[in-house]
C-alpha cells in the first residue's frame, strides 16, 4: 500500500488537545475524513485560528504526525457528542506560518485565494508539498531528510504590499 499525505484544518486549541491525547479528530468528529486515512499516512494540521469560536487568526501549520491505528474509532466526549478519531504518533516540530510557503504549494492553484482548498477541513496533498511543509516546520518526521521529492531550498518570500 502506498502512503498518502493529508492536511487537517483544526483550530490550534483542538490541535493541542489531539497532540496531548495522541489522536486526530477532523470535521467536527465526522468519520468520513478519517475513513480516507490509513495506518502509515502522514498528517499535518493547519490552524486558521487559535480557537474555533472566539479565536484570533493564526494561519499556521501547528502539528505533524503519522496515523498509527488501523481504523477510526468512536469516543464519548459528552452525553450528546460521539466523535470519531484515529490514533496519531506526533513528532516534534515548530509551528510555521503558511504565508511564506503559499507560492510553493502545488495544492493551492490560485495563490490569491489560497484559503479556498482548506474549506473542506481535510485535504489530500502531494508528498512533495507534505515534505516541503514538514521541512519548513523543522519537523522530526521519519525519513524527512531521505525524502528526495521535496525542494531542499527554503527560499519563499512574503510578497511586498
Amino acid at each position: 500500500m502506498s502512503t498518502n499525505y493529508w492536511i487537517g484544518v483544526v483550530s490550534e486549541f483542538h490541535v493541542e488537545r489531539g497532540v496531548d491525547g495522541g489522536f486526530a479528530q477532523l470535521c467536527h468528529g465526522k468519520v468520513a475524513a478519517l475513513k480516507r486515512m490509513k495506518k502509515g499516512d502522514g498528517l499535518i494540521y493547519y490552524s486558521p485560528k487559535t480557537d474555533l469560536h472566539n479565536g484570533v487568526a493564526l494561519q499556521q501549520f501547528t502539528a505533524i504526525g503519522r496515523v498509527v491505528s488501523d481504523i477510526p474509532y468512536q469516543v464519548t466526549m459528552a452525553p450528546d457528542f460521539f466523535p470519531f478519531r484515529h490514533d496519531i504518533e506526533f513528532y516534534p516540530c515548530q509551528k510555521t506560518s503558511i504565508l511564506p510557503l503559499i507560492d510553493r504549494l502545488s495544492f493551492i492553484p490560485d495563490k490569491r485565494r489560497w484559503g479556498y482548498p482548506f474549506r473542506f477541513g481535510h485535504i489530500a496533498v502531494p508528498a512533495a508539498d507534505f515534505f516541503f511543509i514538514a521541512h519548513a516546520m523543522q519537523a522530526d518526521y521519519p525519513n524527512l531528510d531521505a525524502n528526495l521529492d521535496y525542494p531542499t531550498q527554503m527560499t519563499p518570500q512574503l510578497p511586498l504590499l
